[in-house]
Order: C-alpha cells, then structure tokens, then sequence
C-alpha cells in the first residue's frame, strides 16, 4: 500500500541516499563532510570572544504538554536548607563531622528529546531500516547497537550557518503551515551576505519558539513553519553537515504529504544528516542582526549516552 506523494520521496531517496558512501558500517553520515580543514576554518570564525547560546532551559517550563514527551524535572537530594537545620552534621557515608563543611546535589529527570535536542541517526526508522541499511531490530530496550549519539559525540563542533529566515521576510514568525524552500535558503543567505559551504550547520530560525515561549499549545507536534520536503536536494547539494531549527521537528507541520516526517525519512535516514530541534533562535538572531555576522563557530556536543537516539545539549555560537 502506498502513500500520497510516494513518487517524490522514493525519487530524492534514490537521488541523494549515502547509505555506503562512507563504508558499510558508517554511522556518522553526513557528519563525514567535516574534517580537519573545515574544523580549522571554523575556528578562524572567532573574532569577538563573545559566545551565543541557543540553549532553552531545562526545567518544567519547557514546551512540552505530556502528549509525547514531559519536560525535564531537576530533582535535589541534598540542600543548603538541609545544611542550615543542620541535617548535614554528621556527613553522611561515614565521612564523620562537618566542621561547618555543607553542599548540594540533584539529578535530572527527563526524555532525552524533551528540550534543546538532537535527533540522532538511530532515532527514525522506514521500511525496517535506519540510516546506512541497518536494521531497526538493532535498537532495542538496552540502546541502539548502530546509529546511537554517541557515536559522534566529539563531532559536533563545525561552521555555522544562520539562516533568519522569520527576520528575513519581516515578521516576528513565520505562520504555522508555512514550507521554508530553497528559494527561501538562498534569499535569506545572499541578504545576509553569508555562503552555505561543505561540512556547514545551517541552523534556520522561523520565529515560532520566541512567538510560543511560556505559552506553547501545540508548539510539539502542532502545526509549525519548517523546512519544505523540497529542500533536500538543497541540503544534498550543499553537502550540509546537519541541520537545526527552533520547532519541534525541523520540517512544516502539516507535512506537504501523506507520509509522516518525510524530510527526516529522506535527509535523516538516507542522507545521514543529524535534526537539531528546538534551539533557541531568540538571543542569535539578535545578536547577528547587530553585527551582521551570520557564521560563527558551533559548539553542539551531546551528551556520550551510551544507546541513546537523541541527546540534550547547549548549542554554543561562538564569534
């Protein structure tokens, strides 16, 4: 049985799929495109000193509702009221009396995808694979065997690329519906004076986090501005590294077809590009209006979560 708009994706998976470009057991995807030489014209950005986050918070005012995902909860197992009532004397572990010694501890409780995020190449399945062929049954209750963040969790450091494409056509957000196209890359890029290179992030603000914060609704999973299924042969073209927007799933919701997410079908299971989905897009698009400088040096560890298909993180640009 087939789907609406079946044609065209099975057309850009045939066209633009690097599934054993990189040999057979790849799983950094197009992560591939950046190496020693992109890596140092990258930090060649850093001119100011000055560093961006594109971090949202992690705490239970975050954007999610409970219909998928539930915000982080930061959990204290130890306080300075603790220390204050004195419940800290004597240490615990046998460590003996305190001698006005105190301290604090916490732990986070959180889906791994609940905030500022990345989509690893283990996270999206179709038609029994993931990225590079390997078999879905390959993630199981103990992790992903193939494919996990982790497998690039020193790999995320790259050029780049901000595309304001909201403060491009003048308005605080773009509409919900709204198909960002590669016209749209294009025109948003040659205003604000900046080239999409190899090995490039290319982070695309719509405007839809800021227009949301602190009264999201549908924010996750709703109808949202995104990239258009028709900019991967864009990001193919361009040999893009990996891709981040501030909505919850990088692509326009509704989707332009019947199939579910098929930009993640195409760009994330078969060409490899890790989705880096809701970043805070609010503080960057500021600060590259004021000075005009629209690439800069990403910083965008995850986390080393052994298994994990998805990870937090605190996306740093650094100018």
């Amino acid at each position: 049985m087939g789907f609406g708009g079946e044609d065209i994706v099975r057309d850009y998976i045939a066209r633009y799929s690097n599934w054993g470009r990189w040999g057979e057991e790849d799983q950094l995807g197009a992560l591939n495109y950046v190496g020693p030489d992109q890596i140092v014209a990258a930090a060649g950005l850093v001119r100011q000193g000055r560093v961006v986050s594109m971090g949202l918070p992690l705490d239970l005012r975050g954007p999610q509702v409970g219909a998928f995902r539930s915000n982080p909860l930061n959990l204290m197992t130890a306080t300075g009221t603790d220390y204050v009532a004195g419940l800290q004397d004597p240490l615990p572990a046998d460590w003996g009396p305190a001698f006005g010694f105190g301290f604090a501890d916490d732990f986070l409780v959180m889906p791994n995808q609940s905030g500022t995020q990345w989509d690893s190449l283990g996270h999206i399945f179709f038609e029994g694979k993931m990225f590079n062929g390997f078999d879905a049954g390959l993630v199981t209750a103990n992790g992903a065997q193939k494919n996990s963040i982790a497998a690039c969790q020193d790999r995320m450091i790259m050029r780049g690329v901000f595309l304001d494409v909201a403060r491009h056509h003048g308005v605080e957000a773009l509409e919900p519906g709204y198909a960002i196209t590669p016209d749209d890359l294009d025109a948003t890029a040659a205003a604000e004076g900046v080239e999409v290179r190899t090995g490039d992030c290319v982070i695309v603000r719509t405007g839809l986090l800021g227009a949301r914060r602190g009264k999201w609704g549908d924010y996750c999973a709703g109808p949202a501005p995104g990239l258009s299924l028709h900019t991967a042969p864009w990001l193919a073209d361009h040999e893009v590294a990996a891709v981040a927007t501030d909505t919850w799933g990088c692509e326009v919701r509704p989707n332009e077809i019947e199939l579910f997410q098929p930009l993640h079908i195409v760009a994330l299971v078969h060409m490899g590009l890790h989705f880096g989905e809701i970043w805070d897009l609010e503080p960057i698009s500021a600060d590259c209006a004021a000075d005009g400088v629209y690439e800069f040096l990403l910083s965008a560890q995850p986390l080393p979560i052994s298994g994990a298909v998805g990870s937090p993180l605190n996306p740093l640009a650094v100018k």
